[in-house]
């Protein structure tokens, strides 16, 4: 078993599996987060300025029509809402896809903290034989 160790994690029911990976197969994984990592920057970035985009969108568009209504002051306040319910709901999925974007960021951060300690086991076991 030189050069191998055990990755083990637990899947729901089915209890703990238990695989074996090569120094480069390690390697490879991260240097696979790590471009996936660079990718989720970017994608965070423009997620990022989409929601920006919605949210001014929406806010004029409740703020214009809210100008443009008659009525009392809670009558003018729903028929802006209503108004502007489409450009909120579209800001709202931009929200959603920047928190998606941040939740598979933290998910390949911790892949890759237990990636590298992987690694750091693997080193240790080689120092050992």
């Amino acid at each position: 078993m030189l050069g191998r160790f055990f990755r083990c994690w637990l899947t729901g029911t089915k209890g703990l599996i238990m695989e074996s990976y090569s120094p480069h197969e390690i390697m490879r994984e991260l240097t696979r987060i790590q471009r996936e990592m660079a990718k989720g920057a970017s994608a965070l970035y423009d997620a990022e300025v989409k929601l920006a985009d919605a949210e001014n969108t929406a806010d004029l568009v409740l703020q214009r029509s809210y100008m443009g209504a008659t009525g009392t002051d809670k009558e003018r306040t729903a028929k802006s809402r209503l108004e502007a319910a489409e450009a909120r709901l579209e800001a709202d999925l931009a929200k959603a896809e920047v928190n998606r974007i941040k939740v598979k960021m933290k998910m390949l951060e911790s892949a890759q903290m237990a990636t590298q300690t992987i690694s750091r086991l693997v080193e240790s076991e080689m120092r050992n034989l």
